[in-house]
């Protein structure tokens, strides 16, 4: 009997509500922080893999948690960038069934097997996303959050930060010239993201939304060290 209702949809209730508590007891005191998505596949040879070591470092260095899928790839990188600064690092992990390991770089790990779960815990404990590129799941991520500031689900002072703008130009060309033009979207809300190159204008711009909401712990300083 035990090992039906195991097998149940009422019993995969209480296993959505384990990992929200989970996620609830261990992320709630985090203070502020930051999401980092980007490509599980790219390498430690990738100029994108060392610029996301640069962003997670300049973050942690100026007050930020660093949260990432706790991947490889992007998530390695801004992990370990988090972990040689003087942040958390956080990992977000999620059970699948080929790519997904747990990187090394991480202070906190909270693992999923609900992907819709670990969403709400990159939304409710971060107060911006910083994009590099990826592919399905990092556009996912990308395309709930401006729903989300779209619908009005979240504030639109939640900054989307586009890292790297070679690779995302031919997309936002894409929704310049197919999806505003076509009326599904509007051109104004291209205002709901920064697209950046620099690491340390992500820095910059989390300082001044940090200030912005009235943050009371001063940050450190967007050193820009280019190791």
């Amino acid at each position: 009997m035990i090992e039906d209702l195991r097998k149940s949809e009422t019993w995969r209730v209480f296993r959505i509500q384990s990992e929200l508590v989970e996620g609830f007891e261990t992320l709630y005191d985090l203070g502020p922080a930051v999401t980092i998505f980007g490509s599980s596949r790219l390498q430690e040879d990738s100029y994108y893999y060392h610029q996301a070591v640069r962003v997670g470092k300049m973050l942690a260095d100026a007050g930020f948690s660093v949260i990432t899928g706790g991947g490889p790839g992007i998530m390695e990188a801004a992990n370990k960038g988090a972990k040689l600064g003087m942040g958390k690092s956080v990992g977000l992990n999620i059970h699948l069934p080929h790519e997904q390991s747990q990187n090394p770089y991480q202070d906190l790990s909270v693992s999923f097997r609900y992907f819709f779960v670990r969403k709400l815990m990159f939304i409710k404990y971060a107060m911006a996303y910083v994009i590099f590129p990826g592919g399905f799941g990092t556009l996912d991520e990308m395309f709930e959050a401006l729903t989300l500031v779209q619908t009005g689900k979240i504030t639109n002072a939640f900054p989307i930060i586009l890292f790297g703008a070679e690779y995302w130009q031919g997309l936002l060309d894409w929704m310049r010239n197919t999806l505003v033009k076509e009326g599904t979207i509007s051109a104004d809300d291209f205002s709901f993201f920064h697209l950046v190159d620099d690491a340390s204008e992500v820095c910059e711009l989390m300082k001044a939304h940090h200030a912005s909401l009235g943050g009371e712990a001063p940050l450190g300083e967007c050193n820009n060290n280019k190791r």
